[in-house]
């Protein structure tokens, strides 16, 4: 298994967030048009809280005191969670979706060094893949961390991380294009 397809992913989704909203002002950050929309510094908050989830779960099969559900052990239930999830999450986003209560971002006004925080994030997320050859090449099966019933590979997570960012960076996009006039940046 070869861990840099999510690198070079993960480095494109860095340097789109860097480069597109890392001079924006804090005020630009977490504007949204809507309450019910999220900021851009929300969709990369709610980013780094969703991959921090994956760290423990890390962290216990390094140490081999991971357990996973008995569903963990039934192949077809393995692939159709992972399958069900990754679609879900694809950047098209054709239906919007809820996120857990745990994955929820700050109600607003997320700190102005949100961006410069996602970089560093980023950089511990391709460490930890890189790390995990040995885990993709067995298989590990994990759970969701939202929901111990919900199993996948560790390579689909892997995949759902990547792709979410991906689906998040399509979001962002559209709210900087929301911008009004008067609050956009200058370029």
């Amino acid at each position: 298994m070869n861990a840099t397809k999510w690198s070079s992913r993960l480095d494109k989704v860095t340097y789109a967030f860097v480069s597109e909203f890392g001079s924006l002002t804090p005020a630009q950050l977490n504007w949204k048009p809507n309450p019910q929309t999220w900021s851009v510094a929300q969709n990369i908050r709610h980013l780094i809280l969703v991959n921090e989830t994956y760290y423990p779960v890390i962290q216990a099969l390094r140490k081999k005191e991971y357990k996973v559900s008995f569903l963990g052990r039934i192949g077809f239930v393995v692939q159709f969670f992972g399958k069900a999830i990754l679609n879900a999450v694809e950047p098209t986003r054709k239906k919007k979706m809820k996120t857990m209560a745990l994955w929820q971002p700050e109600a607003s006004d997320v700190p102005g060094d949100i961006v410069v925080r996602f970089k560093i994030h980023q950089k511990e997320v391709e460490r930890i893949i890189g790390e995990s050859h040995d885990l993709l090449r067995s298989g590990t099966v994990i759970a969701s961390p939202a929901n111990s019933n919900i199993v996948y590979k560790l390579e689909t997570a892997f995949e759902i991380m990547v792709t979410h960012e991906e689906r998040h960076l399509a979001q962002a996009r559209e709210i900087l294009a929301l911008l009004p006039v008067a609050v956009r940046p200058s370029n």
